[in-house]
């Protein structure tokens, strides 16, 4: 793979950013211009990523049904043995690492919105059990604060599961949760204080009762995040919640 990163990737009118007719303008495009990889620049065909680039992706390998730290086992982790989080299972496509980290910077900061289909499938495609029947009864996206979203212009975790819940069949609650406040971003705090940082952060503002919940975020990191919205929704009256991220960040090593 060469050193430089090519991360271009259409961008659409404001009017189309976030409805299914990006989907199709987008793929007939892809199948009319030849496409050049979005990390090499190399022959992709009508694939965003090329096969060698896409086989350079760490994928996540045996983790913890949990948490999805990896496991040799594939058993549940120690951490999720002794104290149990909010959620009842996760599952990740990926290790957050390069190149993958340069695609998800492209798309939440440059707004390489084509992308969001990309992660959707690679989700679909990298499950646990990729041919088992998906049970759930909602999907939401992880739920951004008013000023950022309008600072990009879009809710990333939201145009990712647009797109899954389209090709799972499952009803998608785009207001089912809210985010109370605005938060520093997690990314900017130690990992110590993240989970006070979202503490009370989120309002379900929908009725969950009774129902299983897939629950979408681009990168699960300590799961602060994640934690805090399972818990707001198992308070709601949900009997399951399940993450389902882009990739998952590992922890520091001692």
């Amino acid at each position: 793979m060469q050193n430089r990163l090519y991360l271009w990737a259409p961008r659409l009118p404001a009017t189309i950013q976030s409805s299914s007719w990006r989907d199709g303008i987008v793929g007939a495009l892809r199948h009319a211009l030849p496409q050049a990889c979005t990390l090499c620049s190399g022959t992709a065909g009508v694939a965003l990523i090329c096969e060698p680039c896409n086989q350079s992706l760490a994928a996540l390998g045996p983790a913890c049904p949990c948490c999805a730290l990896p496991v040799s086992s594939g058993s549940i982790c120690g951490k999720c043995s002794g104290k149990c989080p909010a959620f009842d299972a996760t599952q990740a496509a990926f290790t957050y690492a390069f190149p993958l980290d340069r695609l998800i910077q492209a798309y939440k900061y440059n707004g390489a919105l084509s992308l969001a289909g990309w992660f959707a499938e690679a989700m679909l495609a990298r499950r646990t059990n990729p041919g088992s029947r998906i049970e759930a009864d909602l999907m939401i996206a992880m739920p951004l604060s008013r000023a950022r979203q309008s600072e990009r212009g879009f809710n990333h975790a939201l145009e990712i599961a647009r797109v899954l819940a389209r090709r799972c069949g499952i009803a998608l609650g785009t207001r089912a949760v809210t985010r109370r406040r605005d938060t520093p971003p997690q990314a900017t705090l130690p990992w110590s204080e993240r989970e006070s940082n979202v503490r009370g952060a989120f309002g379900c503002t929908s009725d969950v009762a009774g129902r299983s919940v897939i629950v979408i975020d681009d990168v699960m990191t300590t799961g602060a995040s994640l934690d805090e919205l399972a818990r707001t929704l198992k308070r709601g009256g949900a009997r399951r919640v399940e993450n389902w991220v882009v990739a998952r960040t590992l922890p520091p090593r001692d």
